[in-house]
């Protein structure tokens, strides 16, 4: 009866705090519609500088290719280098194109032609990358010159995400994201403003056990996640038409595990803080260390060695595998024991400290 009064007590200050019922509705409507848009690698209208020394009709077809594509934006053809030059250190323009005398004489009498692609590398990935699209179109215009006939022929299947749409990649992370803030936020607020106000201190000389305290802290959080992932679910059908391949109960079962992991961590937080102001500091770092070293933004195969070991005792990083494996593969438990095992060994030792750590003589 004490728990069941504790869990009401809990979802009746959440109600009285208007803040929190909006955050959960409010917040995860504005990172799924803004943030599969803003946070996309794809390079995409790069601005290109042509220096035509050629001034031929297949000159200008080169041209008209590369500003027919969706990856290049024409603004300008200029007679010298150093005039395109100019254009990249005004920031007007991001590579340069730089065509040789007798492009298409050479091209027609089957001689070597050199052309020179030179990209603004401040931005490396974008730099790299639009070096490499653009090479792609040159020998995509020179083989529709010279058809070669081969062999061999290759055909290209892109396995999970046929048409290479960074959105479906982006998306089932973004609910991990989010579900990370609001139930790792939420709790290591909770017992820091209890705390503060005074009340928690009515519940310490109650005879209600540590255990059955935290627990009663953890299931309104434990609901709120279900509530938030459910949400992200109908936003990425219904504005991405993104739906998972495998079971959706294979998510909702690591979703009810995960949030434990991270709501449990809030508490430990809290416990360990004096004034919601700490709390929210030492939740912050910990939270954007978490996202940074997940493999949200960047694959976790892709960061130093270091790194590496470090993103295996970040539970985020089993939950975003799990998301996109399910999302994009379809696999279920078979495939995801291991994530699994690891993610209850992090809500053991999670809820073990949150309980350990609650210390009812000095709340």
């Amino acid at each position: 009866m004490v728990l069941k009064y504790l869990i009401e007590k809990e979802f009746k200050q959440m109600r009285r705090n208007a803040i929190i019922p909006r955050l959960i509705l409010v917040f995860p409507c504005i990172m799924m519609l803004l943030m599969p848009w803003a946070a996309n690698l794809e390079i995409k209208y790069n601005n290109v500088c042509v220096v035509d020394h050629d001034r031929s009709m297949t000159s200008r077809r080169l041209i008209e290719k590369v500003a027919s594509t969706d990856y290049f934006n024409l603004v300008g053809s200029v007679s010298n280098y150093d005039q395109a030059l100019e254009e990249i250190e005004n920031g007007t323009a991001d590579v340069i194109l730089e065509i040789p005398v007798d492009l298409e004489k050479n091209l027609t009498t089957g001689m070597p032609v050199q052309l020179q692609v030179s990209a603004n590398s401040i931005n490396g990935t974008k730099g790299g990358i639009g070096t490499s699209y653009l090479s792609s179109v040159i020998q995509s215009f020179v083989n529709e010159l010279h058809p070669v006939e081969s062999p061999v022929k290759l055909s290209s299947l892109y396995l999970y995400n046929p048409h290479l749409d960074y959105k479906r990649f982006m998306v089932p992370a973004l609910m991990v994201m989010l579900l990370t803030m609001l139930s790792g936020f939420l709790p290591s607020l909770n017992i820091v403003s209890e705390k503060e106000v005074g009340t928690i201190e009515q519940l310490n000389v109650t005879p209600l056990s540590k255990f059955a305290f935290i627990l009663a802290k953890l299931i309104p959080y434990w609901v709120v996640g279900l509530i938030v992932i459910s949400l992200c679910f109908i936003l990425a059908v219904l504005f991405y038409g993104i739906v998972p391949v495998g079971n959706l109960g294979v998510i909702y079962l690591f979703a009810c595990i995960y949030v434990v992991v991270v709501s449990g961590f809030g508490l430990i937080v809290s416990n360990y803080s004096s004034t919601m102001q700490q709390a929210m500091f030492v939740e912050f770092f910990f939270i954007i260390v978490f996202l940074l070293l997940s493999g949200l933004f960047t694959p976790v195969r892709s960061m130093p060695e270091w790194a590496q070991w470090i993103s295996r005792f970040n539970p985020l990083t089993y939950f975003v595998e799990v998301m996109r494996m399910v999302y994009l593969k379809g696999s279920g438990l078979a495939d995801l024991w291991q994530q699994l095992l690891k993610l209850l060994g992090f809500m053991v030792v999670f809820g073990a400290w949150a309980v350990w750590s609650y210390r009812k003589t000095n709340g």
